[in-house]
């Protein structure tokens, strides 16, 4: 059977296409923008797990279901009328050439903070010379995850200079966040304290130049291990964890290690 697509990247936007047309699939051709938000973010944390995982195939793969993704938003928007998958490779390339002066036109930089930096400078120059007044921080989609959103804030903050001045700085903060929320006298403000904690170590993490999503999710999945260790431990002996004092829980997960 012949392949009905090109070669070469344009292929998943021919097969949209025709997906898409009359005649094509009924559920490709009922789906919208609102409809497809959940896959978007189920194929963005799949390829996140891919990366994490270190496996070629499976992110070649997952870099072609968010590709998908891309395709169908494209087509739903050309089939309205309002742009099309080359309007928005055009721009998203012209917008690219716009914020790396240092590479397309004569602009030196030292090192990669001071692009991050222009790149700031240049997108608040375009914000305001569109006669927006927004801040540097509302460009982060509230939409994100918590640690997501917050770890944003931060990097926004201090690509125009708002930061601690080093890791040290970052760790008092966490310290003196951690004294208030033990010395919280009732839920409310043991609530804020902790929302203030922490944001306190993610701003240390970030100092250190540490991701604090992927340090959490490989502790979590230490701590995963472990557990499951120490559990198949004690129910090869006919015990659950409940059934273990205290100590001997302590034990058990000391040698789990």
């Amino acid at each position: 059977m012949e392949k009905p697509y090109s070669d070469g990247v344009e292929a998943i936007f021919e097969v949209v296409h025709r997906l898409r047309a009359p005649g094509g699939c009924p559920w490709d051709r009922e789906q919208t923008h609102e409809s497809l938000r959940p896959y978007l973010l189920e194929e963005t944390y799949e390829l996140l797990e891919a990366i994490d995982s270190g496996d070629d195939a499976k992110m070649m793969e997952e870099l072609g279901d968010l590709l998908l993704q891309v395709a169908m938003h494209a087509e739903i928007a050309a089939e309205e009328g309002r742009f099309d998958a080359k309007q928005v490779s055009e721009a998203v390339a012209a917008k690219m050439v716009k914020r790396h002066p240092h590479v397309f036109g004569d602009v030196s930089v030292a090192n990669a903070d001071e692009v991050l930096r222009n790149w700031e400078h240049q997108k608040m120059h375009e914000a305001r010379k569109a006669g927006g007044d927004e801040s540097v921080v509302d460009r982060v989609p509230s939409s994100l995850p918590a640690l997501a959103w917050t770890l944003g804030l931060q990097k926004r903050a201090a690509r125009v200079g708002f930061d601690f001045a080093s890791p040290a700085a970052a760790a008092e903060s966490v310290a003196e966040e951690a004294r208030e929320l033990a010395e919280s006298g009732d839920r409310d403000r043991a609530f804020e304290e902790m929302g203030d904690l922490l944001f306190a170590i993610v701003s240390l993490a970030r100092s250190l130049k540490i991701n604090p999503e992927d340090a959490l999710r490989v502790s979590g999945q230490r701590f995963r291990r472990r557990f499951a260790t120490t559990e198949a431990s004690v129910r090869r002996e006919g015990k659950n964890l409940s059934d273990l004092g205290e100590e001997e829980k302590l034990r058990r997960w000391e040698e789990s290690r």
